[in-house]
């Protein structure tokens, strides 16, 4: 009977017990209202118990502190369309400063030595900034038809060099189908560019005329002004003494991509009169011409054209002392061609 009452008043004492426990639990620590979600959390992640990585602060986190880019502004919009990058100042426009010419003129040779880097440099030098080349112009090259006789004429020239030093040689000639040649002229120059568009060009130059050769010293300028005009001057002074002079210009007018108008014009001047060339002093001779040309490439074109000559003063008197006219117009058919 002791028995069972011992048993009776365990069973009833062990819920008491641990109602007690868990009121002291309360009291040492507030019950989570999260800490159901947190056990179905752990239950639902398969990734549940792994080490979560630490919060990037501002010691580790590469942005920490950056402010975010504001807009651009309207100047800022217009220097981006300009290809400047919004924010950048445009670089400083001037010469190099003193230090950057500072330095020694070969840098290299304190560690290559000046025996390896000579040649490296010449082959440099060559490969970069000595290369020669060569072109011919067959500027003109056609069939002249107008009253009286029909004839022929030509205009080339052609180069070899490098960028800055070139030799240059021209030529140009006319004459009449079926008779001897009337004139003929050929220029040795020596050409140095004096900047990307002009050149300056000394040399010699020999006409061929019927017992009237006659050689010349030439000094000359040639390159390109300013709305693409091509300009040739030159200054003789003749193995005689006689001074003349000659400017010519023309400018390609593209119609189409193949299609192009070339207008040109030719004044020729001389100091004193020549009797025996038949020059007169003066504005001696002009030449206006226009042609067009259809390039099926661009080595090769064919043309048509029209050209004006007129022969000034005392040229024109010694023209029609020969019965000669002093001007009129003409028909050209001729092939333009380069390579």
């Amino acid at each position: 009977m002791k028995s069972l009452l011992g048993i009776f008043l365990v069973t009833i004492a062990t819920p008491a017990l641990a109602q007690h426990d868990h009121g002291a639990a309360v009291q040492q620590a507030p019950a989570d209202p999260h800490a159901q979600h947190q056990m179905d959390e752990q239950s639902a992640n398969p990734h549940a118990g792994h080490d979560m990585p630490p919060k990037p602060s501002e010691s580790t986190d590469p942005h920490a502190g950056h402010q975010m880019p504001s807009a651009p502004t309207k100047d800022a919009q217009v220097h981006a369309h300009a290809g400047h990058e919004p924010g950048i100042p445009d670089p400083p426009v001037g010469p190099p400063s003193a230090a950057a010419l500072g330095g020694p003129a070969h840098a290299a040779d304190a560690i290559f030595g000046s025996p390896a880097m000579a040649p490296a440099r010449e082959v440099t030098r060559k490969e970069h900034g000595d290369i020669k080349s060569t072109m011919i112009l067959i500027d003109q090259l056609e069939a002249v038809i107008g009253k009286g006789k029909d004839g022929y004429a030509w205009n080339a020239q052609g180069w070899y060099g490098g960028d800055i030093d070139r030799l240059w040689v021209k030529t140009e000639g006319e004459g009449s189908f079926g008779e001897k040649l009337e004139s003929a002229e050929v220029q040795a120059l020596w050409s140095r560019a004096r900047d990307p568009w002009w050149n300056l060009q000394t040399g010699v130059r020999h006409d061929f005329r019927a017992g009237r050769d006659r050689s010349y010293a030439v000094l000359g300028v040639q390159g390109l002004a300013p709305y693409w005009f091509e300009v040739n001057g030159a200054l003789f002074l003749s193995d005689k003494g006689d001074v003349t002079a000659r400017v010519e210009a023309e400018y390609d007018l593209r119609l189409t991509q193949k299609l192009i108008l070339q207008p040109a014009a030719e004044l020729n001047f001389a100091a004193q009169d020549v009797p025996e060339l038949g020059i007169g002093s003066g504005l001696s001779t002009a030449e206006l011409g226009l042609r067009l040309r259809y390039q099926f490439v661009p080595e090769f074109a064919p043309y048509v054209g029209v050209n004006y000559e007129r022969a000034f003063g005392d040229t024109a008197d010694f023209r029609r002392t020969r019965d000669e006219k002093s001007g009129g117009w003409q028909f050209l058919i001729g092939i333009r061609s380069w390579f």
